[in-house]
């Protein structure tokens, strides 16, 4: 069990007040809160460690090298990756699959096939428009159950011997789905199929092997895990990468460059063009010793235990409706009261104290499919407690009446 009062000393920011209330922060899919000892360590390369990576012969250059390149050791143990050179930083995770839309793009032939889901984030369905635009690809889409669950069988049945990619969430951001990524991998790869996985919502809430997965790609982002804004990891297997063009040209990225011809890196350096974001990337290092000194399981069960109570409460609610019941889903609540205005929900949970997110959650295309513009999500962390629930749902009871 979490010693979770002791844990929120670790973030300042939750003893906030707003409009006169203490904060209650539920809006953790969208962006998490960052605990000290990940912003000392922030601090403690500005002050102590900048230099520019990788090029530099003077020692801060090399010291600075060594942080970021020691946190790339620390992320292909975190996810259980083969090699080192297959994790590649990026701004986050829409710059990971941006990366692999484009790059993996190029090797495509007009006719081929990609499959994506109708649960998406934005991020993991306009890159592959945007190819759709250079190449003649068709992109298939699965539907969902009405629990929020995948198709499965349509799932299968929508491969083809031109299909080449199959591009899903692990977890959706919007219903806490958990995709059963192994099935769904396994049986991609048995039709010859590239696998890539948004992984966004999954790294905060799960541990993560990439090789128990059985991905070609993996993505998620650092902030959404308690760690910096601007840092993304893209996981890619070794076979693909060295096969793909790069994403972006300039330093780092080169081995030689001339006016008659210009050689490449090998991966990773191949997909990190420019100065990298070295200072937030050397401290997700200490965000994942974070979690691993907490321990995900622990944080699992505690999370579980705020979504079980919270479903629990809100459905007490006349006209609560819930959208996304899968069974083993992540921590994230969407919901709307009655016919009310998602918007409108939030600004007055707000007035209260209590942070959500409200919209359509970068995921048009599944609000379209359940026949509604939009919800209000509240989502869970391992900072959160029960009297917060408490808090929330007594302002959703304050609010109904001025919602009806």
């Amino acid at each position: 069990m979490l010693d979770v009062e002791a844990l929120r000393r670790d973030y300042p920011i939750l003893s906030r007040t707003v409009y006169g209330k203490p904060l209650v922060y539920f809006d953790n899919t969208a962006t998490s809160q960052t605990p000290r000892q990940v912003v000392e360590a922030v601090e403690r390369m500005y002050y102590e460690h900048k230099a520019n990576v990788h090029r530099g012969v003077f020692f801060l250059s090399q010291e600075a090298t060594d942080l970021m390149e020691a946190s790339r050791d620390r992320v292909r143990k975190y996810i259980n990756a083969p090699s080192r050179e297959e994790v590649i930083f990026t701004r986050g995770t829409t710059e990971a699959l941006n990366l692999v839309a484009y790059s993996l793009g190029e090797l495509l032939e007009d006719g081929d096939e990609i499959i994506l889901t109708v649960m998406e984030h934005h991020a993991n369905i306009v890159p592959w428009q945007l190819l759709q635009q250079r190449k003649r690809i068709e992109i298939k889409v699965v539907p969902i159950h009405p629990d929020g669950s995948l198709d499965l069988e349509v799932y299968k049945s929508l491969f083809s011997d031109r299909t080449k990619i199959v591009s899903f969430c692990h977890v959706s951001n919007v219903l806490g789905t958990v995709n059963p990524v192994r099935e769904m991998a396994d049986y991609a790869h048995s039709r010859g199929a590239i696998v890539i996985v948004d992984g966004a919502q999954a790294a905060p809430h799960m541990n993560i092997d990439v090789q128990a997965l059985g991905v070609d790609f993996y993505a998620f982002s650092s902030h959404k895990m308690y760690g910096p804004t601007g840092v993304g990891v893209l996981y890619g297997k070794r076979e693909w990468l060295d096969r793909m063009p790069p994403y972006q040209g300039g330093g780092e990225m080169i081995k030689h460059v001339s006016f008659s011809g210009t050689t490449y890196e090998d991966p990773p350096l191949k997909f990190e063009a420019g100065t990298p974001d070295f200072v937030d990337i050397a401290a997700f290092s200490a965000c994942l010793d974070y979690i691993e000194s907490i321990g995900m399981e622990a944080i699992e069960s505690h999370e579980l235990q705020l979504l079980d109570y919270a479903t629990k409460k809100m459905m007490e609610i006349p006209g609560m409706r819930i959208f996304g019941t899968a069974p083993g889903k992540v921590p994230v609540i969407s919901f709307l009261m009655g016919n009310a205005h998602h918007y409108d929900t939030g600004m007055l949970l707000d007035k209260l104290g209590v942070a959500v997110r409200t919209g359509h959650h970068c995921a048009q295309p599944l609000m379209e499919s359940l026949g509604i513009e939009g919800t209000v999500r509240a989502s869970f962390a391992l900072y959160n407690t029960l009297p917060e629930v408490d808090t929330f749902i007594a302002a959703l009871r304050r609010i109904q009446p001025l919602l009806d």
